[in-house]
């Protein structure tokens, strides 16, 4: 792991910049626990940079995160941008960046901390030991196909489309990400699609099928997407890695969230490399803006301190303090500390600030 590392953060809309807080909490502590020269520079994307740039991300800043070693994101959008044209909209600045720096495949992973079993709607037996990948295609498919728009027919008849299009090249690559990923847990991979009525994602499955035989130990499966939503809250634990689309990875990892008790238990990594090989990151936890809470202080930092200890994991290569980050969450929810969305009787309340501290508490008295 270098020392010298430069971080963007990008708080965005709504509950970021509180959680964006505690996440600094947490690298600040790592810095100088370990000695590591970690330059943090915050930067604007979605409404506040429309607020004040006119645009839901500036060359300027795009510019400056692609030289970060790694990006923190919070979260963007809120009501006061909805009536804005599309193209304008602060959700563009996430997609931008996404597709900018070519951040191709999106690790959403779904565990159940033991103290939250009854944080779930599922009953414990269920979700008791879950710990699954969702590796989500991000920067093609629905949300980037073209063409694209909304058509006027007629005086009173418009017409909405979206193209849905996948390549083998950007089929090739996500699947190489998820059988390799696969090799490093339980060599179990399964592939989602609806290629029964779709010849996007018929050629998704031929080429999964192809690229299986470069990895002869995994086992790999394919689901239809409407399947696979029934049987991630029937039997979440048969599935391990996840490989899909952009559209599906979106939804299944929201049903899977559920299964964790709460959006805001889940952090994610969406991951990329530059022409030179270099990787490039940003970390983000999977909930949006929850701009009916933002301000008052009860939104749930844990996903994004988690989001947190995957940088550490997967950009700087620090398997040790992901695990350290993961135990001190841990140890704080058995001690009953509970923000509001995860609350249940006889847990104690806490707000978004009181629960960065204790995570951060925790880290501190780790003798490491």
């Amino acid at each position: 792991m270098k020392k010298n590392l430069n971080i963007s953060i990008l708080p965005g809309d709504g509950i970021g910049k509180e959680i964006s807080q505690e996440a600094m909490k947490i690298i600040n502590w790592a810095s100088k626990k370990f000695d590591l020269s970690i330059k943090l520079k915050e930067e604007y994307v979605g409404g506040v940079s429309i607020d004040i740039f006119g645009t839901p991300l500036s060359e300027e800043t795009l510019k400056r995160i692609k030289q970060s070693d790694a990006i923190i994101l919070g979260a963007v959008g809120g009501p006061k941008w909805e009536n804005l044209e599309f193209e304008k909209r602060p959700e563009r600045g996430l997609l931008k960046i996404r597709k900018e720096l070519d951040l191709f495949a999106n690790l959403r992973p779904a565990f159940v901390f033991d103290p939250l079993l009854d944080a779930s709607s599922l009953k414990p037996e269920i979700i008791k030991g879950l710990d699954i990948l969702i590796i989500r295609e991000l920067t093609s498919g629905i949300y980037f196909g073209e063409p694209r728009g909304i058509k006027k027919i007629d005086k009173n008849n418009f017409k909405g489309f979206n193209t849905l299009s996948y390549t083998t090249f950007e089929i090739e690559r996500i699947a190489n990400i998820a059988f390799d990923t696969a090799m490093k847990r339980s060599k179990k991979l399964c592939s989602i699609d609806k290629a029964n009525v779709l010849e996007a994602t018929e050629l998704w499955r031929e080429v999964v099928n192809k690229t299986s035989k470069k990895y002869p130990e995994v086992e790999v499966s394919h689901m239809y997407v409407d399947n696979a939503a029934m049987q991630l809250v029937r039997n979440p634990k048969q599935f391990d890695v996840i490989v899909t689309t952009n559209m599906f990875g979106d939804i299944l990892s929201d049903c899977a969230s559920m299964l964790t008790g709460s959006l805001g238990m889940l952090p994610s990594a969406s991951l990329g490399f530059s022409k030179n090989g270099k990787q490039k990151a940003m970390y983000e936890p999977v909930h949006g803006s929850a701009p009916d809470i933002a301000g008052k202080g009860i939104s749930n930092p844990l996903a994004m301190i988690l989001s947190v200890a995957m940088m550490f994991k997967y950009t700087f290569e620090n398997q040790s303090l992901y695990e350290l980050i993961n135990k001190a969450v841990n140890s704080v929810l058995s001690k009953g500390y509970r923000t509001k969305d995860i609350s249940s009787k006889g847990t104690q309340p806490v707000s978004t600030f009181e629960m960065g501290d204790l995570v951060l508490k925790e880290l501190s008295n780790e003798k490491i």
